[in-house]
């Protein structure tokens, strides 16, 4: 029995989507639940199983193509062994083709190294078990490419990933990915659509750092994770906005819209971009509620498993650049939202106590924010609020 294969319904806000990785190709035998193939839409990764055990028929769209919801982008053989069935391409495949590899055999990895260098398979030796390639085989075989002379007429072909400029010089041309796209699209309509401003502060981590040392490992104990500073940082941000509304608005047209909940916005690094998941309702969160979402979110966005829901909404956003080493920056504003805060690399630094010179970790804090909603007095007394929760956290206990 064959089985078609479709694209997942996709939210009402994705017009179409992109085969981004075949996990599997014709003939290829599948177990109920692997992932066949990954979809790319501007927002998220999709992941297509198998709905039964099988063996992996035609391929009607290849890496790259865009497809719509429900469309149907290959075939299943249902209940089929590998070897007992083939897709019209291998039965039209020569017997040398046949006879040179195995490319049911290829991991993924090895897949994806043969399709990023355009490389033929066929004239490539495997070394492992029954001649399989690995990726150290794919690896020298580059190499080896690279130390040959190559004919004139192979340098300048034009399809080729890497062009030789100059001798030893090269240069690899790869699509832009549709969320790459899509984060360039709303970083441009942000700088061109808002009027946005930064203005600056510091604060002296020394009270919250004395304050993880003091309670990590009972903190730890009682709720399986880690107290971090992303909880403060939440905390205080939505504390801060909960004093200047402002602050947690948005425009709508000729309309600002008041926001009576906290939902704020994680900027979250992964290997396909910069997405911003939600964490809901913060303001009914504890600490330790605060770093499991934190937690869990971050590992979605690694393993792309984020789904729509995840980045829907959002009233303002933290990102933390200090985590890469940032000292400064100026965030860009996430539309619709009106404002972002930028936290950064947390230095030990000279400072002024009571005319006297200590030395203290200090971190600057950036906020970005939109100059049509937020004036200059409602942005500073906003970003001196975060700075002075975080530099006395009691007050978040006293709510002063």
């Amino acid at each position: 029995m064959t089985i078609e294969i479709k694209v997942p319904v996709l939210p009402e806000s994705v017009a179409d989507a992109t085969i981004a990785t075949w996990h599997v190709e014709p003939g290829q035998a599948v177990s109920r639940d692997d992932v066949l193939v990954d979809i790319e839409t501007d927002k998220v990764v999709l992941e297509v199983p198998a709905p039964e055990d099988g063996q992996m028929g035609e391929i009607l769209f290849p890496e790259g193509e865009t497809v719509l919801g429900e469309q149907v982008i290959a075939h299943l053989i249902a209940g089929a062994v590998a070897g007992e069935e083939v897709s019209k391409e291998k039965a039209e495949a020569t017997p040398a083709q046949e006879d040179s590899v195995d490319t049911d055999a290829l991991s993924p990895a090895v897949r994806r190294l043969v399709a990023e260098h355009n490389l033929d398979v066929s004239k490539i030796k495997g070394s492992g078990v029954g001649g399989r390639i690995s990726r150290e085989d794919i690896e020298a075989h580059i190499k080896n490419a690279q130390t040959e002379p190559k004919p004139a007429a192979a340098t300048a072909a034009v399809a080729s990933p890497a062009v030789e400029t100059l001798a030893g010089r090269s240069e690899k041309r790869v699509p832009m990915t549709r969320l790459r796209k899509r984060i360039a699209e709303r970083l441009l309509e942000a700088k061109n659509s808002t009027a946005m401003l930064t203005t600056f502060n510091e604060v002296n981590m020394k009270p919250i750092m004395d304050l993880r040392k003091q309670y990590k490992d009972v903190f730890e104990e009682k709720h399986g994770i880690r107290l971090g500073f992303m909880s403060f940082y939440v905390k205080a941000v939505t504390e801060a906005l909960k004093r200047f509304p402002q602050v947690n608005a948005s425009l709508d047209g000729d309309d600002i819209v008041y926001h009576n909940y906290f939902d704020v916005s994680i900027a979250v690094s992964t290997p396909r971009g910069l997405v911003t998941p939600v964490l809901r309702d913060c303001d009914q969160m504890s600490l330790a509620d605060i770093e499991k979402a934190i937690r869990e979110l971050a590992i979605k966005g690694r393993d792309g498993k984020l789904t729509v829901d995840d980045m829907m909404g959002g009233n303002f956003t933290i990102t933390n650049g200090g985590v890469f080493g940032s000292l400064m920056s100026t965030p860009i504003i996430n539309p619709p939202q009106s404002a972002i805060l930028g936290m950064h690399a947390i230095k030990d630094r000279p400072m002024a106590v009571n005319g006297q010179v200590e030395i203290l970790p200090m971190m600057y804090l950036a906020l970005s924010y939109d100059h049509r909603i937020i004036d200059g007095k409602e942005s500073v007394g906003y970003l001196v609020t975060i700075k002075e929760i975080l530099e006395d956290p009691t007050r978040l206990l006293l709510d002063i």
